[in-house]
């Protein structure tokens, strides 16, 4: 073969190389442009759950069910979270569109500076210690709403600076409203009417009064730093906090999940807030700052026992 023309076959060669890759690099640019554009048409947030922990050989990471459900059935997408270190959980926050706390065993007095009481139930310490950092790591955030169901009610007080009343029967010895069944919080679920605040965000989603479903033995007593209460029962006992900037971060005392027909506003308002954050998230993928102080308003409408 001549040299010239061997010289200049090997140059067509790389010209045709060139040209390929460079169809293959926009092709490829392309399909990421398209997926980009299908997610951001994507209106479904990503809810962050926690998980209990079930101690033993082997130790277990578990959920009941119907807090999974209700997310599901509300629209969004639920993305359960194991403990992790807490530097870590910035991070994470940032890639989540609202958090929901479950039910569970006592959070230990000690974190908010009491002795146990002899009623209390301990939670695993691992669960506990995370929960609390999870809450305080959603404060710090700002633009993540959250919803913390009885225990993740008591979290997220404890969190802001709160207590809690160890043992409702003996602390309210007056009160004829059962918070469990006959049988003790352990023993499985109870029904009630809690009733919002006057005025509260909570009322312009849940209405007047409802009637809910019940699991517990402890409730809040000094309200956390930042918050107000939203809900009592008849007998004087917290039902709901909501954070007093208008976001929606919001603990309910009652178990919603165990009847999401009569709680889908509840639901629907963490999703349309979560949506929001998706939005927001997916337009600036930077951190974003705490909310000023005016918030924004709400829009209208086991372990058996304390899970």
């Amino acid at each position: 073969m001549p040299k010239q023309f061997s010289s200049e076959n090997n140059t067509v060669k790389r010209i045709k190389s060139i040209f390929f890759l460079s169809l293959i690099v926009c092709s490829l640019a392309a399909g990421e442009a398209i997926a980009d554009t299908h997610k951001s048409k994507s209106d479904k947030p990503l809810i962050g759950i926690n998980l209990d922990v079930e101690p033993g050989k082997p130790k277990q990471y578990r959920i009941v069910p119907p807090y999974v459900d209700a997310i599901k059935r509300a629209g969004g997408i639920p993305i359960l979270i194991p403990p992790l270190a807490q530097e870590d959980l910035p991070a994470l926050i940032e890639q989540l569109d609202g958090v929901l706390m479950i039910g569970g065993n006592d959070y230990p007095p000690v974190l908010y500076k009491q002795t146990p009481h002899e009623t209390s139930v301990p939670m695993e310490s691992e669960r506990a210690e995370f929960d609390i950092a999870l809450v305080k790591a959603v404060l710090k955030n700002g633009h993540v709403p959250f919803l913390g169901i009885c225990a993740g009610c008591q979290a997220l007080n404890i969190g802001a600076g709160g207590t809690l009343v160890q043992d409702i029967p003996s602390h309210y010895k007056e009160s004829k409203v059962k918070h469990a069944s006959p049988e003790g919080w352990q023993k499985g679920f109870n029904k009630h009417i809690v009733k919002p605040e006057e005025g509260c965000n909570l009322s312009k989603v849940i209405g007047k009064e409802l009637l809910v479903v019940t699991s517990h033995h402890q409730c809040i007593d000094k309200v956390g730093d930042g918050f107000n209460i939203a809900a009592r029962t008849a007998d004087g006992v917290i039902e709901s906090i909501e954070s007093k900037d208008g976001r929606f971060i919001v603990g309910v005392q009652w178990h919603p999940e165990r009847d999401f027909e009569v709680n889908q506003a509840l639901f629907g308002e963490l999703i349309k807030k979560g949506k929001a954050a998706r939005q927001a998230r997916i337009a600036s993928p930077q951190p974003v700052n705490r909310l000023s102080d005016k918030g924004c308003d709400f829009e209208p409408k086991s372990r058996e026992g304390n899970q």
